[in-house]
């Protein structure tokens, strides 16, 4: 009987590049506790300027409501009119791209980060995330690391998105499969 190879958590290894001193990170780290994932804060404007000194690319009309959680702001950029719901988690190891008019749902997640499972050392690996315009990420969905929602498809609630979403088209499931064809009047 052949011996399967087991994971080895001593021999970890990751591939990350915050781009950020320690400094950085640690004031970065304190600031969205008290301004971002703070509920009290309901300046949509003061986190807009936050995340511009921190790094991030804002564009102009950016709604983030309360309870939301950024892991790097200097890896986000939002385009023009993009709304960022509440108890949304971008956790963005790698760049995370949303275009102009787009929704992030109430505790949408983004992911970019992941492991290796098919290496005995389960490697850290982490794959950017693009929302184009006009995409919605439903609440509570999931988008995973690697995956491009095309410009005006819709992550249903719950759903869990592992595979790029074409233009136009409503996703639901896990994993999210296309449902129906999304027309704007």
């Amino acid at each position: 009987m052949t011996q399967l190879k087991k994971v080895n958590n001593a021999s970890y290894k990751t591939t990350i590049n915050i781009n950020a001193s320690k400094l950085k990170q640690l004031m970065w780290y304190f600031t969205n506790i008290f301004f971002f994932k703070n509920s009290l804060n309901i300046s949509s404007g003061l986190k807009v300027l936050l995340l511009k000194l921190y790094g991030a690319k804002i564009g102009a009309g950016v709604v983030i409501k309360p309870s939301v959680n950024i892991k790097y702001p200097w890896k986000l950029s939002v385009g023009n009119h993009t709304w960022i719901g509440e108890e949304v988690w971008i956790d963005n190891l790698s760049d995370v791209t949303i275009g102009n008019n787009a929704t992030l749902s109430q505790g949408a997640l983004l992911l970019t980060g992941s492991h290796d499972h098919t290496k005995e050392t389960f490697d850290f690996v982490s794959f950017p995330i693009v929302l184009e315009d006009g995409a919605w990420v439903g609440a509570k969905a999931v988008v995973f690391g690697g995956v491009t929602c095309f410009t005006h498809s819709i992550l249903g609630i719950n759903s869990v998105a592992e595979t790029n979403l074409q233009a136009y088209t409503i996703y639901k499931g896990n994993p999210a499969v296309p449902v129906i064809k999304r027309i704007i009047s």
